[in-house]
């Protein structure tokens, strides 16, 4: 089974037609206009100089049924109300694509056939992966993030699972993504799959009471806690939240903070996740064992190998990037095998 998330031919005509229309300056509100437009799997964002807007795509998936429009709009008021927990400047609404006699206007007062996350934009150069990149990642505004992330986690709603379920949701979950990795398709170095299991299988068994006592930790959080999700303003700024299925948001603080530490350790800035980690055990009391990192950053690494080797099954992104995204899963897979 292919896990690719791609438009339904019926939808198609229609989802062309309005990204047509929403690279016109003439269907934005006052002097807008559109300078640059970026697609992902599930979402068309486009940028003008103060603003991005969101037009969810009319996907449908194991996940996901965006088919309609009413559907769409309540994924819409979704991102927007999770997002205001980190966000809560940027995002600034849902906003109608309405149709009147002179077309398709955005914020226009006709009948609505979509509906747009509306956001401020904010400036690339402060993004956290752009500031690793140009090595302008200060102390302080560190400090500034882990006392922002803190706070969200002390203030998250819990979840209520007994360590077994905790761990075995863990095992499911890896288990899942060894599947997928192992098919030939993808062609990946299946040496390396194997001892990558291993590796975590061992880890599993000689520290199971560690991993089972973080599950009475375990809260709704942010769900993809990358780089190029925070913006360093002041205050800090955490974008882009996993809005779409509320299970894949529910993570052990530690382990969504040491998924950052994966990232940022691949972008060769080590001390930011070590530091953003001691961080969040002065501000909340966590006395998390320092030996649960390496295995939930292996953890995530396995989970990134698998989302980059499913790019390969979406006509939209695998044919002309096979080599870069097989590069990728390897990358992450070699990243898995070397903290444990």
């Amino acid at each position: 089974m292919s896990h690719a998330i791609s438009v339904p031919e019926e939808a198609r005509e229609q989802l062309n037609a309005t990204v047509a229309a929403l690279r016109q300056p003439a269907t934005y509100p006052g002097t807008e206009a559109p300078n640059e437009a970026i697609e992902t799997h599930m979402a068309w964002v486009f940028l003008t100089a103060s603003h991005a807007y969101k037009l969810k795509k009319p996907i449908r998936a194991r996940l996901i049924d965006h088919r309609t429009v009413e559907a769409r709009r309540r994924a819409c008021h979704t991102e927007v109300e999770l997002n205001r927990r980190l966000a809560a400047p940027v995002y600034l609404g849902v906003v109608p694509l309405a149709e009147d006699e002179d077309g398709l206007r955005l914020e226009g007062e006709g009948s609505p056939v979509d509906w747009l996350v509306k956001m401020r934009r904010l400036p690339r150069t402060q993004m956290l992966d752009a500031r690793i990149e140009n090595d302008q990642v200060s102390h302080a505004s560190i400090d500034q993030l882990g006392t922002t992330l803190a706070a969200f986690y002390r203030a998250a709603a819990p979840v209520r699972w007994s360590g077994d379920e905790y761990q075995g949701q863990l095992v499911a979950n890896l288990t899942s993504k060894r599947s997928f990795l192992e098919r030939p398709r993808y062609d990946l170095d299946q040496g390396l799959v194997r001892a990558v299991a291993r590796a975590q299988s061992r880890w599993r068994t000689e520290h199971a009471p560690l991993l089972k006592a973080r599950a009475s930790r375990v809260v709704d959080a942010h769900g993809d806690l990358r780089p190029e999700h925070i913006c360093l303003t002041d205050p800090p700024l955490v974008i882009d939240c996993l809005e779409f299925n509320r299970s894949l948001r529910l993570l052990d603080p530690l382990s969504e903070l040491s998924f950052l530490s994966l990232e940022c350790r691949r972008l060769g800035a080590e001390w930011i996740g070590d530091e953003i980690i001691a961080l969040y055990r002065q501000h909340t009391g966590d006395d998390a064992s320092p030996r649960l990192v390496p295995f939930y950053e292996s953890y995530h690494a396995v989970v990134r190998a698998t989302i980059a080797v499913w790019h390969l099954d979406d006509k939209a992104f695998g044919d002309t990037n096979t080599c870069t995204w097989r590069e990728q899963a390897e990358a992450y897979l070699r990243l898995a095998h070397e903290r444990l």
